[in-house]
């Protein structure tokens, strides 16, 4: 559970979120990529992205589908495939006088039993809150400036 207010309106905020090449360049430390389905502009609902990156010293793929989205409050989505043995991550989006309040809510299961347990308490845990915070700072980055009429402006 992580939550993240930014000095924009819920529509921009929203949209951001949805936005691949935002995610990209979010997470360019890790070098992810978008390489299959929707892979530019905003993902919609029903739509999948298949994303490759470097994550925990080693190349990984995450296929994830957009299961749920209530323009501009909130969408869904979830691992169809990867490395979890489940992943669900919930946004929702709160306007407010000043902004938008942000709320991720992420649930996964690792695979291995009760070793997976125990790296998740004591690694993985810690590790994708950093993830999420580090793209939530992007995202509120681009939000609040000019920035982001490059992504959403077009």
């Amino acid at each position: 559970h992580l939550t993240t207010f930014i000095e924009a309106p819920v529509e921009r905020v929203f949209d951001l979120c949805r936005n691949i090449q935002l995610h990209k360049e979010s997470m360019k430390q890790h070098k992810e990529e978008a390489v299959g389905g929707t892979r530019f502009g905003l993902i919609e609902k029903d739509e999948t992205v298949t994303w490759k990156a470097k994550h925990i010293f080693k190349t990984r793929i995450l296929r994830i589908k957009m299961t749920d989205m209530q323009k501009p409050l909130r969408f869904v989505d979830e691992q169809s495939q990867g490395s979890f043995k489940e992943m669900k991550h919930e946004h929702f989006f709160k306007p407010c006088e000043n902004g938008t309040i942000m709320i991720d809510l992420f649930h996964f299961e690792s695979p291995y039993g009760a070793i997976g347990k125990w790296l998740n308490i004591f690694y993985l845990n810690r590790y994708i809150k950093k993830l999420i915070k580090h793209r939530n700072k992007t995202i509120k980055e681009y939000a609040e400036s000019n920035k982001w009429k490059v992504l959403l402006e077009r």
